[in-house]
């Protein structure tokens, strides 16, 4: 048996940064599991707990994982991340794929293995985002030299690592610009994988005429911009509702007038009829792909986005929904009014969104895949 060329007798290993959330790129991995199911997960940290789709498979964690609490809290341990990855034995394996945003890309893999990386993007808190790391997360003064050291030497080991890696995909032209920049490699984009047939809209539940709030979803932490959505719903009096947890959950809700609404984690069920309800979905933060905005789009609902970033790419302007071009109350101000005087169709909007969809992602990873190792196969001769 083969996949787009690949023989399934190669040995294949998958690669990522932790297992402890589901999110995109978590995604993206269940995605390379369901494509490799023989092929084990090397992670730094596993936590069984919501991660369902996960438990049929072979993953072996780090000796982080026997520390106390480190499951919970693997931010902590950012800086013992490049040992934990160059640790990993892959000798065995014909083909290595890391999926990372942090360290996993820094396995060390012998010259006959094929590393592929899928890179969700180079670690942000340590190059072109560093300065607003630090100040959003208001570390105190005294800790602050130490940090900057921290990240200095992270730096230097993150583009020493990068080198390790025989080829790149991505997830946006976006993010693959921010790769030539601080890896000096290119990558091959490929979109990460959209589960369309979860967020569909239902005919029972799809009834904007009904509805009159605006949705936002999202981890509730600084770079998200929910502070954006709150001072300008605050003036506007228009209905939000914003499902998500994080660490600027308590200082929104206090700032929130009663048109906000805070509605914590919901299930995925319950966020279908909450795509499918709203009259836009939100999404004022710059991502380097956004999976939510597309869900959205999946429910057959327009979205309101800042101009920049992934969006550009997965939201077609006038047609799946708006951009506004700052991060300003009045610039988004000014796209809900001009939303206001618009018109979408939530058949267009979803069948653009159902080219995102998981057997698009996989059909292109294994087409590349499959060239990869081709041409890494002949060099080797």
């Amino acid at each position: 048996m083969t996949f787009h060329g690949l023989n399934q007798s190669l040995k294949i290993a998958i690669v990522c940064d932790w297992l402890t959330s589901f999110g995109g790129a978590e995604r993206v991995i269940l995605s390379l599991h369901t494509m490799f199911p023989e092929a084990p997960i090397y992670t730094s940290l596993y936590r069984k707990e919501g991660m369902e789709a996960f438990h049929d498979a072979d993953i072996r964690t780090s000796f982080l994982q026997k520390i106390p609490g480190a499951v919970n809290h693997h931010q902590w341990y950012l800086m013992l991340l490049p040992y934990v990855f160059e640790q990993f034995n892959l000798d065995a394996y014909d083909i290595v794929i890391s999926s990372s945003h942090a360290c996993s890309k820094g396995i060390i893999t012998k010259p006959t293995t094929l590393h592929v990386c899928y890179c969700h993007s180079p670690m942000r808190y340590v190059w072109d985002s560093w300065r607003e790391y630090i100040d959003q997360y208001h570390f105190p003064s005294v800790l602050k030299p130490f940090i900057f050291w921290c990240l200095h030497d992270m730096r230097l080991w993150d583009r020493l690592a990068a080198q390790r890696v025989d080829k790149y995909m991505t997830n946006s032209e976006f993010v693959r610009g921010r790769i030539q920049k601080y890896y000096w490699s290119d990558a091959k984009v490929i979109y990460p994988p959209v589960d369309v047939d979860c967020f569909t809209p239902s005919k029972k539940y799809f009834s904007p005429s009904k509805e009159d709030y605006f949705l936002a979803v999202g981890r509730l932490v600084p770079y998200k911009r929910f502070d954006l959505l709150v001072d300008a719903f605050n003036i506007s009096g228009l209905p939000l509702k914003i499902c998500g947890t994080g660490s600027e959950m308590n200082r929104l809700k206090q700032c929130a007038k009663k048109n906000i609404s805070f509605l914590g984690n919901v299930s995925d069920a319950e966020l279908v009829i909450l795509y499918s309800r709203c009259k836009a979905f939100l999404f004022p933060q710059c991502e380097d792909f956004g999976i939510a905005p597309l869900e959205a789009m999946s429910c057959g609902r327009p979205v309101i986005a800042y101009g920049k970033g992934g969006a550009l790419e997965t939201i077609v302007r006038n047609k799946t929904g708006i951009f506004f071009q700052e991060q300003t109350v009045e610039s988004l101000l000014d796209a809900l009014n001009r939303f206001s005087q618009m018109k979408f169709d939530a058949t267009t909007i979803r069948k653009h969104a159902l080219t995102f969809g998981p057997n698009h992602f996989e059909k292109a990873f294994l087409s590349a895949l499959s060239r990869f190792w081709d041409d890494f196969a002949r060099e080797k001769l």
